[in-house]
């Protein structure tokens, strides 16, 4: 038997010592891709001496596609890298261009013809390449994957010359998807049981925001009082691009556990609907539509806005379904709240330590008599109080759950309401439902107790309101005049922060 078809673990019972210790040469050529090998690759795509139809081939596009797919996460960030720097904008020709307009005495018809050509020039290089690659067959999907790897690239390197080449790549890719991804060219599909078994397959593995458990957690979510829709594109025909779960259900739920369990088990959100038949719904209770995750499945369509049109998409297809659903809400996380808070208590200690004093806005007078246990008078007590938070210990404790409730909900309302980032609210998910429409409507106090959920906001969960004839003007005032719609629950527990920070700050 020739010592090629032994298997491996008895190879150095045949080979010299050296042979098996040492990678094959063939073997390390083909793990590693040179920047040469890269560069000599991409002047044969871009060979100025193709311009015309060879350029734009089918094929070049291929042979771009199938030699980036091969190339492993190091190797891609420099192909990106050398891309973005050598195929952009010609900027001597944009010179040439621009003076020649500055110094031109020529008639309109003149200068159109330069402006023409100035437009030409700005176009980077590679910008009619990837329009090209769209036209192929998984083009489109290829192009959303490149995009993503370039915004973990650009996340992960610091500012540098490559980073500002690669930012400009990623606005040219930016806008190439923003058009192909309008919302006339998406179609909007419902996910059921019997859909095809990877789509419903992708449902499960997409879903971010509340895990699914099991092949029951799905059947349950894509089951009676349940809808699934996503949006599908054209190009990517097999790919959910962007996946909204809702409940239907007779009155606004304050807890994902009441939703995200089977019907069956009559939990307080769906007592009145269930009949001796799970399975099928009682369409005539049914008066409330309750959008619990929205999840965007591709990295590379970052920055695209589809939710906002999903749920517009959707609020109508549930109208038409159930003519008598009056509300439409959201239950939503709190991603960053407890992060915001840790980030708080720290600033504090640490202003103390550098000799500036103990401040005390963070927490209310009447706060820190009631927790006299911790004495948040004094470092010690807010480390103490930090590390209750970190570690989630609180949330065993009965008597410290009904102490922290006031204080930690009147905090949550400050981080929705009042904290921002330039101008807009801090937190993501409270931005986008704002952005849309929607009002700030009511805090749900231990909505999501799930490590997951208490890891994120302390156990809490929020609803936001979408009232539908006010959804246009809710959007317009904040997009534009930085205005929260919120309730006047929200804004009862968010005053006292306000007039806390206030006396603090005299």
């Amino acid at each position: 038997m020739s010592f090629l078809n032994l298997p491996f673990r008895y190879a150095w019972k045949v080979l010299p010592f050296r042979v098996v210790l040492q990678k094959p040469r063939f073997l390390c050529s083909m793990q590693t891709t040179k920047p040469g090998r890269i560069q000599l690759f991409l002047a044969e795509i871009f060979n100025p001496e193709d311009e015309g139809p060879l350029a734009n081939s089918e094929k070049k596009c291929k042979n771009f596609c199938l030699f980036y797919e091969k190339l492993i996460p190091q190797e891609k960030n420099l192909f990106l890298q050398i891309l973005s720097k050598s195929y952009g904008v010609h900027h001597s020709r944009v010179i040439r261009i621009s003076q020649n307009i500055l110094n031109s005495q020529e008639e309109e018809v003149g200068l159109l013809k330069a402006e023409e050509q100035l437009h030409h020039a700005l176009t980077p290089r590679y910008k009619m390449l990837f329009m090209n690659i769209g036209r192929i067959e998984g083009g489109v999907k290829f192009l959303v994957d490149m995009r993503g790897d370039l915004i973990h690239t650009l996340t992960t390197s610091g500012v540098n010359q490559d980073n500002l080449h690669l930012r400009v790549l990623n606005y040219t890719l930016k806008d190439l998807l923003i058009l192909w991804f309008s919302v006339g060219l998406l179609k909007l599909q419902r996910i059921t049981w019997q859909s095809p078994c990877d789509m419903v397959q992708k449902i499960s593995e997409y879903e971010a925001v509340h895990p699914v458990r099991n092949w029951t957690d799905l059947k349950h979510r894509v089951g009676s009082y349940r809808r699934c829709f996503v949006f599908i594109h054209n190009s990517m025909p097999r790919e959910p691009v962007v996946v909204l779960h809702t409940a239907l259900t007779n009155e606004i739920p304050s807890s994902i556990h009441s939703i995200i369990k089977s019907p069956s088990r009559k939990t307080s959100s769906f007592e009145t609907l269930i009949t001796d038949e799970p399975n099928v719904e009682t369409v005539n209770k049914i008066s409330t539509a309750v959008f619990y995750s929205i999840t965007s499945t591709q990295k590379g369509l970052q920055g695209v806005d589809l939710g906002n049109y999903l749920i517009k998409r959707v609020v109508r297809e549930l109208q038409a379904e159930f003519p008598q659903m009056r509300n439409f809400t959201s239950l939503s996380p709190i991603p960053g709240f407890k992060d915001w808070l840790l980030k708080e208590i720290s600033r504090i200690i640490q202003k103390h330590q550098s000799g500036e004093g103990l401040e005390m806005s963070l927490f209310l007078t009447t706060e820190v008599e009631q927790m006299e246990d911790l004495d948040l008078t004094t470092v010690s007590g807010l480390e103490k109080f930090r590390k209750l938070l970190q570690l989630n210990s609180w949330a065993q404790d009965e008597k410290l759950i009904r102490q922290l409730e006031k204080t930690l909900m009147r905090l949550c309302a400050r981080y929705l309401y009042i904290e921002k980032r330039r101008g807009y609210a801090l937190n993501p998910v409270a931005n986008f439902h704002l952005g849309n429409g929607a009002m700030l409507w009511r805090l749900n106090w231990l909505g999501d107790m799930s490590p997951r959920g208490l890891g994120q906001s302390c156990g809490m969960m929020v609803n936001y309101r979408y009232y539908l004839d006010a959804t246009e003007q809710n959007s317009l005032n904040y997009l534009e005049k930085k205005h929260i719609e919120t309730s006047p629950e929200i804004i009862a527990l968010a005053s006292s922060c306000k007039k806390e920070v206030q006396s603090s700050m005299e």
